[in-house]
């Protein structure tokens, strides 16, 4: 399972309503796609299984910083990575700002 978690470090609170999408990184094929809850969660991107290769996470943070009229430098986040075991549950969380960002896999 593919999961993520988007915190505002700026304003110090979840990011909710932020539009996510899930894609094959080697074809570019759209897997799922979600919104971030209230706690800035997306937990599930629906597939029934994964397989083992490289994945794209694409962020639009732009609509989220303009409804509370912030700038951005960064509009939208883009995260590659590497599932290596299609059993394992991959958490990737995303710490924004309007002029920063970081991730890191979680748990």
């Amino acid at each position: 399972m593919i999961s993520t978690h988007i915190l505002d470090t700026h304003l110090g609170k979840p990011a909710p309503q932020v539009e996510v999408r899930l894609y094959d990184a080697k074809t570019r094929t759209l897997l799922g796609n979600g919104y971030t809850n209230d706690d800035g969660r997306l937990k599930d991107f629906g597939l029934e299984e994964l397989q083992s290769g490289a994945y794209l996470l694409e962020y639009d943070i732009a609509p989220y910083f303009a409804k509370h009229d912030l700038k951005t430098f960064f509009p939208q986040v883009t995260i590659q990575f590497f599932i290596e075991n299609p059993d394992e549950h991959y958490h990737v969380p995303l710490l924004i700002s309007p002029f920063a960002y970081s991730t890191y896999r979680g748990s």
